[in-house]
């Protein structure tokens, strides 16, 4: 049995969407760890509190999230983004 050539070019485009979404998840976990790694490094353990606002942070993307983490007290950060 054959696949029709448009069966086949819909198959090639799920696959590179499919692709592309992996490499996006990827990319949001590995801003997520290093997120969680500067705010370790800042404060030592990372209590509820700070856990919570590891996704927010982390959603901004680095060149927003590592200098509010640089310059920002604990406190502010958690009223920023709890």
């Amino acid at each position: 049995m054959t696949l029709s050539p448009i069966y086949l070019q819909k198959l090639e485009e799920v696959k590179q969407e499919g692709r592309q979404e992996g490499r996006q998840e990827g990319r949001r976990e590995s801003l997520y760890s290093v997120v969680e790694k500067l705010l370790q490094f800042k404060f030592g353990s990372l209590d509820d509190e700070l856990n919570q606002i590891i996704q927010p942070l982390s959603a901004l993307g680095e060149e927003e999230f590592i200098p509010l983490i640089q310059q920002l007290s604990r406190s502010e950060l958690l009223n920023r983004f709890s």
